[in-house]
């Protein structure tokens, strides 16, 4: 079986940096990750263009959120811009052809009562109009965090389980948040799968930093404290694509290496 594989890479040119890299898919931003500017197609010729142009190369695109989103905060000065800013999202995301938005899971305050914002979720989801799948993802640190524990993630789809959308929601499975949030990379896969009934696609990242340690930092593949093996059996369990969000310049030979273990596996 040959998984489709990818990297998160720069939006002014995502089917060219596909190209450079060798990779079947792509991620990227539209426009600032850390704004809540109104997203937009940084391709040349706009967005009609680059679904052509990924059309005709084969290339699958993906678009990652913006960071600020937090649609489950109980502060209504976030979480309505929010939401408005996850479905101008997905809407400019169906322009370009994209197969899926991630977006993270978000979290609430120490003071809040977290039921509230399971519920946030839930009526976020029932008023999209989702044209694209939005990708849920697991998040590394914060105790109050929507999607870092596997409870936690358990309360939150069985939040959304009823909605009217839920078919358009899926799971984003992140090995560095996962490590780094203290879940165990060996059984990971069968406990988001038996939950969520899916894993949509996976993001390969090594941890820089302990088991457990709440800290967000990736690193490359082989360089970091998660077993390569470990990396490898996610990728294979999951049977989703999988972008790497590594950083440097190291894409290259590390979807190389992914394809040829991924390959001799396999074959054993």
């Amino acid at each position: 079986m040959r998984l489709t594989i990818g990297a998160h890479v720069d939006q002014q040119d995502p089917v060219a940096e596909a190209a450079a890299r060798g990779a079947d898919i792509v991620q990227f931003f539209l426009g600032d990750p850390q704004s809540w500017k109104k997203p937009e197609t940084r391709y040349a010729g706009g967005a009609a263009a680059l679904k052509a142009a990924a059309e005709e190369a084969g290339i699958g695109l993906y678009v990652h959120a913006p960071y600020v989103i937090n649609v489950a905060s109980t502060n209504n000065r976030i979480r309505i811009p929010s939401r408005k800013l996850l479905q101008q999202t997905v809407t400019e995301a169906a322009a370009v052809g994209a197969r899926g938005v991630i977006v993270h899971g978000g979290h609430v305050t120490a003071d809040d009562d977290p039921a509230q914002g399971f519920d946030n979720w839930r009526k976020c989801i029932d008023g999209l109009k989702l044209d694209v799948p939005i990708l849920i993802e697991n998040t590394a640190g914060g105790n109050n965090a929507m999607t870092r524990y596997i409870e936690a993630i358990e309360l939150l789809w069985a939040a959304i389980g009823d909605s009217v959308n839920i078919a358009h929601v899926g799971f984003c499975l992140d090995t560095c948040h996962a490590h780094a949030g203290g879940l165990g990379l060996g059984t990971v896969v069968d406990d988001i799968r038996g939950i969520t009934g899916r894993i949509d696609l996976v993001h390969c990242n090594d941890s820089r930093d302990a088991a457990g340690s709440g800290a967000d930092r990736h690193t490359g593949l082989g360089t970091g404290q998660i077993d390569p093996d470990d990396l490898l059996a996610v990728v294979r369990d999951a049977g989703a694509p999988a972008i790497l969000e590594t950083p440097g310049s190291g894409h290259v030979a590390e979807i190389a290496w992914l394809r040829e273990s991924l390959a001799e596996g396999d074959n054993k």
